[in-house]
């Protein structure tokens, strides 16, 4: 129970035995020896049974205010009710003013460990290495994969494991990080680059690059938007945490991540590799809508007649991209448009739009 066993500071366990010994003292505060005991306050002979603190080292127990809950619920146990639980029920000794849940407070307890990491690090590979269930395994690997966290180091000097597979042109985990989005952002242009040579008429596919060069130039000044991955830029510009914390925000129609899905490529190798599974989801699909309409536009219209502007919206900002688990990544069709307000510069006639698909505003 780690810290719980430091003079009452905080709730510790102990048991109920079946001794009838008890050991005398006074009431006030009092240090018991391994094996000695504790009677419930008010009682005034020994009773039938009592409660053992089987522990090496010695407890400063509280003169009053003190009370007993179980362990499992943390149901407050009174003095009948103490004579009714069977051998060995694990119970809470808790000071005055002081709660316990249940269980949850141990869990609770366990989300706040960073100062005992090192220790549940080695208990849970001890557990791993005799474990046979599977399940249990899994999720002993799992709370492993979060305990030995390397987060707080940046350069590859510090976590030169982090960077295994890394390119070694980059010396710090943000720097990779920016390159990962931008590579991702970058591969966007490359599409509507393909977009243009499916385009028959000369004139037109003429235009259809001159919009991408603008496009990718656009994409240029602003770096490729790398900076949603790099944790060392402004909390308004990246999509984690200034630890490296990513959240998935939920599907294209949804406002949150239902299942809360959440990682820290920047925690260890396995979770930066894992990270390549999450995805920036376009809501107006890139493939499906957004670069149709573009050729649709261009079929008609010079390239300085299309609002660029807002194609590179939907194209590249999160104005229209989602960061999303790989669950949540629904590949079917989002059935939302471009806003046809929007497709030209102002003044110039818009064509109609087919189909009843919603539109996204």
């Amino acid at each position: 129970m780690g810290d719980f066993y430091t003079a009452i500071i905080e709730p510790f366990l102990i048991s109920v035995s079946a001794s009838s010994a008890l050991l005398r003292g006074t009431r006030s505060i009092a240090s018991y020896d391994s094996g000695g005991t504790w009677p419930l306050e008010g009682s005034n002979a020994p009773p039938l049974r009592s409660v053992s603190l089987n522990k090496t080292k010695k407890y400063a127990l509280p003169s009053s205010g003190a009370h007993l809950c179980l362990y499992a619920d943390g149901t407050e146990v009174t003095e009948e009710f103490f004579q009714t639980l069977p051998d060995n029920t694990e119970l809470v000794l808790l000071c005055r003013g002081q709660t316990w849940s249940g269980v949850v407070c141990d869990i609770g307890q366990l989300l706040s460990t960073d100062r005992h990491a090192s220790g549940l690090v080695e208990a849970a590979k001890g557990l791993l290495a005799d474990e046979r269930s599977q399940k249990r395994r899994k999720i002993l690997t799992d709370l492993l994969l979060n305990l030995e966290d390397t987060s707080e180091l940046e350069s590859r000097e510090e976590d030169e494991g982090w960077f295994e597979g890394v390119d070694a042109r980059f010396k710090t985990k943000s720097a990779y990080m920016k390159y990962n989005c931008e590579s991702r952002i970058r591969g966007y242009i490359k599409e509507v680059d393909a977009a243009a040579k499916t385009v028959e008429k000369a004139k037109v596919r003429a235009e259809v690059l001159k919009t991408s060069k603008r496009l990718g130039e656009m994409l240029k000044t602003a770096r490729h938007n790398g900076r949603y991955f790099d944790r060392t830029e402004k909390e308004a510009d990246r999509l984690c945490t200034r630890a490296g914390w990513f959240t998935c925000q939920g599907s294209f129609e949804q406002e949150v991540c239902p299942s809360l899905h959440s990682i820290n490529p920047y925690g260890s190798r396995e979770s930066r590799i894992v990270f390549s599974t999450w995805n920036l989801d376009h809501r107006i699909e890139k493939k499906r809508t957004i670069i149709p309409a573009l050729l649709e536009a261009l079929q008609s219209h010079k390239s300085a007649d299309v609002n660029l502007v807002y194609f590179y919206r939907l194209l590249f900002t999160r104005e229209n991209l989602k960061l999303v688990h790989i669950v949540c990544h629904k590949k079917g069709a989002h059935h939302l448009l471009c806003d046809t307000a929007e497709i030209f510069n102002t003044g110039k006639a818009q064509p109609k739009v087919k189909g009843k698909k919603r539109r996204l505003v």
